[in-house]
């Protein structure tokens, strides 16, 4: 399971996003993979599932949300993408993951977590390692 700190807190979090205009809610998961973490891979059509968050905004005010989460084969990892060096990423278990996350709904959603039964060859850019072949994205509503 992929986690990237957020820019905010430095908290572990999935990658997510808000909906994209134009997008399935599939097709938004893997931009905010993209942008996030540098993933590029092929997402499931259907949420594996979904919890429920406060976003806390600039003003300090919480906003409830819920996260459409999103499996996603990983075919490769970008050594270069928008939000480079602004997160730290590693790969975690479902469970080690659920351990780190805050949110009581994702810890639930990660530890039931399985990775997709068809593995695909994982690659990363040229010098670097590969990684595990599956990870979750959220796409917010």
């Amino acid at each position: 399971m992929l986690l990237i700190t957020s820019r905010g807190t430095g908290r572990w979090v999935l990658p997510k996003g808000w909906p994209i205009k134009g997008l399935s809610g599939a097709g938004a998961a893997l931009r905010e993979a993209y942008e996030e973490a540098g993933v590029e891979g092929e997402a499931g059509p259907e949420p594996v599932g979904r919890y429920a968050y406060d976003k806390i905004l600039d003003s300090g005010l919480p906003l409830p949300c819920e996260a459409a989460v999103y499996a996603v084969r990983v075919t490769r990892m970008l050594e270069r993408y928008p939000e480079q060096g602004q997160r730290r990423l590693a790969w975690h278990s479902p469970v080690r993951a659920a351990e780190l996350v805050a949110e009581p709904g994702l810890q639930t959603l990660l530890t039931g977590f399985r990775a997709p039964e068809r593995e695909v060859e994982t690659r990363r850019s040229p010098g670097a390692d590969s990684s595990p072949p599956a990870a979750a994205v959220g796409v917010m509503s």
